[in-house]
């Protein structure tokens, strides 16, 4: 049998909808919108394209976008010093700084510049520590999203075993903390992992996040197993090709003949990304003015 599919453009609308009526009720009782400010330094043109993509759903879920699109020679002080109006700006709930940053500017230095409780990316130390030791914060979005997917499958994923493939600070660890939080027993594997298939072989979920394009092989998942694949990699054109095929960390067509659910690269984790920053930006709107 082949596996359930994990339908992500389906179910961020699902959260985008959702999203959308909270603003419209709170704008109904007469109060404010909720702000997103998304700077972006450089042209690089993955990042363009996301920032287009966020500022068109912030809009369309009633919130107002502030977009502020910088030179690539933008300095590092020039930067922090945007970050900081921003900070003091009361219309913008949310800030986030688009990843990459040019080399020239350090890019944990501006992530620890924004205010915490204005951190939309959840990438912040007080909010990564706040995950950590279960305490209400706002989640880095990936990790989130793929959180969501998951319980889309499981209802309940206490005692269920969890390997998360990938240790970043931005997707591996902070999934692995939620997954904790959900009763979930985790295990963090890596390059260094020894036996890493037999490690993915004995887990109920797998998250694969290491961006290294089909790394995890189909007799690699346990049978019935749910896949969440957080990669997204462009393998080299073919022949003839104008570009090469997106694909994940996961061989999708070898796993999905083993597992019980797996996410498609493109449509899984990749919309659920943009929702969970629509739903972090209305929590800290909430949050900020104590609603």
């Amino acid at each position: 049998m082949s596996a359930h599919i994990i339908d992500g453009k389906a179910i961020a609308e699902r959260l985008r909808g959702t999203i959308a009526a909270e603003v419209a009720a709170i704008a109904a009782g007469g109060g404010a919108q909720p702000g997103l400010a998304v700077v972006l330094v450089g042209s690089d043109p993955a990042s363009e394209v996301y920032v287009g993509s966020k500022a068109r759903q912030t809009v369309a879920a009633g919130m107002r976008s502030f977009e502020h699109r910088l030179p690539t020679d933008t300095s590092e002080a020039e930067l922090l010093a945007l970050v900081a109006r921003l900070n003091a700006d009361d219309a913008v709930d949310g800030i986030l700084v688009q990843l990459p940053l040019p080399a020239h500017i350090d890019a944990n230095r501006v992530i620890e510049a924004i205010d915490p409780a204005k951190d939309v990316d959840g990438f912040h130390p007080v909010n990564a520590g706040r995950l950590m030791i279960g305490l209400p914060a706002l989640v880095a979005c990936t990790p989130l999203g793929s959180l969501l997917l998951i319980q889309s499958v499981h209802q309940d994923l206490s005692g269920l075993s969890a390997v998360v493939v990938g240790r970043s600070n931005i997707v591996g660890k902070p999934v692995a903390q939620l997954l904790l939080q959900q009763n979930a027993t985790v295990t963090i594997a890596h390059s260094r992992t020894s036996d890493l298939p037999g490690v993915v072989r004995a887990a109920d979920i797998v998250v694969a996040a290491v961006g290294r394009p089909e790394l995890v092989r189909g007799d690699w998942i346990k049978p019935g197993a749910t896949v969440i694949d957080v990669g997204i990699n462009r393998l080299p054109p073919e022949p003839g090709a104008a570009k090469g095929r997106l694909v994940g960390d996961v061989a999708f067509e070898e796993a999905r003949a083993v597992a019980g659910a797996i996410t498609p690269v493109p449509g899984g984790v990749g919309p659920m990304t943009i929702a969970c920053l629509l739903r972090n930006t209305l929590q800290a709107f909430r949050a900020r003015r104590g609603i």
